[in-house]
Protein backbone atom coordinates (compact mmCIF):
# COMPACT_ATOMS: atom_id res chain seq x y z
CA UNK A 1 0.00 0.00 0.00
CA UNK A 2 2.95 1.87 0.56
CA UNK A 3 4.40 1.77 -2.55
CA UNK A 4 0.68 2.50 -4.26
CA UNK A 5 1.10 6.11 -2.53
CA UNK A 6 4.05 6.71 -3.38
CA UNK A 7 3.16 5.83 -7.19
CA UNK A 8 0.04 8.30 -6.85
CA UNK A 9 2.11 11.23 -5.32
CA UNK A 10 4.30 11.05 -7.75
CA UNK A 11 2.08 10.53 -10.44
CA UNK A 12 0.09 13.55 -9.44
CA UNK A 13 0.95 16.80 -8.54
CA UNK A 14 -2.60 17.78 -7.01
CA UNK A 15 -1.12 15.06 -3.56
CA UNK A 16 -0.67 16.91 -1.19
CA UNK A 17 -0.24 13.87 1.50
CA UNK A 18 -0.21 10.43 1.82
CA UNK A 19 -3.67 10.29 4.27
CA UNK A 20 -4.93 12.12 1.52
CA UNK A 21 -3.97 10.18 -0.98
CA UNK A 22 -5.08 7.00 1.10
CA UNK A 23 -8.94 7.89 2.17
CA UNK A 24 -9.49 10.00 -0.84
CA UNK A 25 -8.40 9.01 -4.20
CA UNK A 26 -10.73 6.18 -5.77
CA UNK A 27 -8.18 4.67 -8.44
CA UNK A 28 -6.44 3.20 -5.45
CA UNK A 29 -9.53 1.77 -3.73
CA UNK A 30 -10.54 0.26 -7.04
CA UNK A 31 -6.70 -1.32 -7.54
CA UNK A 32 -6.65 -2.48 -3.59
CA UNK A 33 -10.10 -3.83 -4.27
CA UNK A 34 -8.55 -5.63 -7.47
CA UNK A 35 -5.97 -7.01 -5.47
CA UNK A 36 -8.05 -8.75 -3.43
CA UNK A 37 -10.50 -10.23 -5.69
CA UNK A 38 -7.75 -11.20 -8.01
CA UNK A 39 -6.90 -13.89 -5.40
CA UNK A 40 -10.35 -14.76 -5.11
CA UNK A 41 -10.21 -15.44 -8.41
CA UNK A 42 -7.43 -17.21 -8.68
CA UNK A 43 -8.36 -19.51 -6.15
CA UNK A 44 -11.57 -20.72 -7.88
CA UNK A 45 -13.68 -17.97 -5.79
CA UNK A 46 -15.20 -16.20 -8.81
CA UNK A 47 -18.84 -15.46 -7.71
CA UNK A 48 -17.50 -13.83 -4.82
CA UNK A 49 -14.72 -12.16 -6.63
CA UNK A 50 -17.36 -10.73 -9.09
CA UNK A 51 -19.73 -9.66 -6.40
CA UNK A 52 -16.60 -7.34 -4.72
CA UNK A 53 -15.92 -6.14 -8.11
CA UNK A 54 -19.39 -4.79 -8.67
CA UNK A 55 -19.58 -3.21 -5.27
CA UNK A 56 -16.10 -1.48 -6.15
CA UNK A 57 -18.00 -0.45 -9.26
CA UNK A 58 -20.61 1.35 -7.44
CA UNK A 59 -18.37 2.83 -5.17
CA UNK A 60 -15.24 4.01 -7.43
CA UNK A 61 -16.57 4.04 -10.79
CA UNK A 62 -13.85 2.17 -11.84
CA UNK A 63 -14.60 -1.29 -12.90
CA UNK A 64 -11.43 -3.55 -13.22
CA UNK A 65 -12.33 -7.58 -13.77
CA UNK A 66 -10.98 -9.99 -11.01
CA UNK A 67 -9.18 -11.95 -13.96
CA UNK A 68 -7.01 -9.29 -14.99
CA UNK A 69 -3.22 -9.16 -14.19
CA UNK A 70 -1.94 -6.18 -12.57
CA UNK A 71 1.59 -5.20 -12.27
CA UNK A 72 2.72 -2.79 -9.33
CA UNK A 73 2.28 0.70 -8.94
CA UNK A 74 -0.47 1.06 -11.49
CA UNK A 75 -2.32 4.38 -10.96
CA UNK A 76 -5.40 5.42 -12.24
CA UNK A 77 -6.09 9.43 -12.13
CA UNK A 78 -9.27 10.72 -11.60
CA UNK A 79 -10.73 7.36 -12.91
CA UNK A 80 -14.20 7.24 -13.41
CA UNK A 81 -15.40 5.12 -16.74
CA UNK A 82 -12.37 3.47 -16.38
CA UNK A 83 -12.90 -0.58 -17.62
CA UNK A 84 -10.64 -2.85 -17.40
CA UNK A 85 -11.41 -6.35 -19.13
CA UNK A 86 -10.70 -9.87 -17.92
CA UNK A 87 -7.87 -10.86 -19.68
CA UNK A 88 -6.20 -7.88 -19.65
CA UNK A 89 -2.37 -7.64 -18.92
CA UNK A 90 -1.04 -4.27 -16.96
CA UNK A 91 2.38 -4.14 -16.69
CA UNK A 92 4.62 -2.34 -13.83
CA UNK A 93 4.73 1.85 -13.51
CA UNK A 94 1.06 2.06 -15.58
CA UNK A 95 -1.00 4.61 -15.44
CA UNK A 96 -4.51 5.32 -16.96
CA UNK A 97 -6.31 8.36 -16.98
CA UNK A 98 -10.68 8.53 -16.57
CA UNK A 99 -12.58 7.40 -19.27
CA UNK A 100 -10.16 4.42 -20.55
CA UNK A 101 -11.21 1.34 -21.66
CA UNK A 102 -9.35 -1.94 -22.10
CA UNK A 103 -11.57 -3.77 -23.57
CA UNK A 104 -12.29 -6.94 -25.99
CA UNK A 105 -13.43 -6.92 -29.51
CA UNK A 106 -14.49 -10.68 -29.43
CA UNK A 107 -16.58 -13.12 -27.77
CA UNK A 108 -14.58 -15.55 -28.10
CA UNK A 109 -13.24 -17.08 -25.35
CA UNK A 110 -9.02 -16.46 -24.63
CA UNK A 111 -7.24 -13.95 -24.44
CA UNK A 112 -9.46 -10.79 -25.97
CA UNK A 113 -7.93 -8.04 -24.22
CA UNK A 114 -5.22 -6.08 -24.11
CA UNK A 115 -1.60 -5.92 -22.60
CA UNK A 116 -0.23 -2.49 -21.43
CA UNK A 117 3.68 -3.43 -21.30
CA UNK A 118 5.63 -1.44 -18.03
CA UNK A 119 5.52 2.39 -18.40
CA UNK A 120 2.83 3.26 -20.14
CA UNK A 121 0.50 6.15 -20.26
CA UNK A 122 -3.22 6.40 -21.29
CA UNK A 123 -4.75 9.53 -21.90
CA UNK A 124 -8.15 10.15 -21.06
CA UNK A 125 -11.25 8.27 -23.15
CA UNK A 126 -8.68 6.34 -25.20
CA UNK A 127 -10.21 3.23 -26.05
CA UNK A 128 -7.63 -0.02 -26.50
CA UNK A 129 -9.42 -2.98 -27.73
CA UNK A 130 -8.43 -6.83 -28.39
CA UNK A 131 -5.68 -8.61 -27.84
CA UNK A 132 -3.11 -6.48 -28.77
CA UNK A 133 0.51 -4.96 -26.93
CA UNK A 134 0.85 -1.39 -26.37
CA UNK A 135 5.23 -1.54 -26.13
CA UNK A 136 6.86 -0.54 -23.02
CA UNK A 137 6.85 3.28 -22.08
CA UNK A 138 4.43 4.22 -24.87
CA UNK A 139 1.80 6.90 -24.41
CA UNK A 140 -1.43 7.06 -26.03
CA UNK A 141 -2.98 10.03 -26.36
CA UNK A 142 -6.57 11.20 -25.33
CA UNK A 143 -9.28 9.69 -27.30
CA UNK A 144 -7.20 8.01 -28.83
CA UNK A 145 -9.07 4.40 -30.82
CA UNK A 146 -6.02 1.89 -30.32
CA UNK A 147 -6.69 -1.58 -32.73
CA UNK A 148 -3.34 -2.64 -33.48
CA UNK A 149 0.05 -3.51 -31.55
CA UNK A 150 2.51 -1.01 -30.80
CA UNK A 151 6.46 -1.19 -30.63
CA UNK A 152 8.54 0.29 -27.21
CA UNK A 153 8.61 4.17 -26.85
CA UNK A 154 5.57 4.65 -29.03
CA UNK A 155 2.90 7.98 -29.07
CA UNK A 156 -0.60 6.87 -30.79
CA UNK A 157 -2.51 8.97 -31.49
CA UNK A 158 -6.05 9.29 -33.42
CA UNK A 159 -9.27 7.30 -34.78
CA UNK A 160 -7.44 5.01 -35.06
CA UNK A 161 -4.61 5.23 -33.71
CA UNK A 162 -1.25 5.59 -35.30
CA UNK A 163 1.89 4.84 -33.23
CA UNK A 164 5.05 6.97 -34.16
CA UNK A 165 7.99 6.91 -32.26
CA UNK A 166 8.73 8.97 -29.13
CA UNK A 167 11.32 11.45 -29.99
CA UNK A 168 14.26 12.18 -27.54
CA UNK A 169 13.52 14.04 -24.19
CA UNK A 170 9.92 14.41 -25.17
CA UNK A 171 7.52 15.14 -22.20
CA UNK A 172 4.92 12.10 -22.50
CA UNK A 173 2.80 14.23 -19.98
CA UNK A 174 1.98 16.92 -22.53
CA UNK A 175 1.05 14.45 -25.11
CA UNK A 176 -1.56 13.34 -22.92
CA UNK A 177 -2.91 16.94 -22.01
CA UNK A 178 -2.17 18.59 -24.58
CA UNK A 179 -4.93 20.52 -27.34
CA UNK A 180 -3.56 19.14 -30.23
CA UNK A 181 -3.92 15.64 -29.56
CA UNK A 182 -7.39 15.68 -28.78
CA UNK A 183 -9.95 14.22 -31.11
Amino acid sequence: MREDIAAARLRDPAARGDLEIALLYPGLHAIWAHRATHALWQRGWRFPARAISQVTRWLTGIEIHPGATIGRRFFIDHGMGVVVGETAEVGDDVMLYHGVTLGGRTRDAGKRHPTLEDGVLVGAGAKILGPITIGARSAVGANAVVTKDSPADSVLIGIPAKARPRRAGEDTRAILTAPEYYI
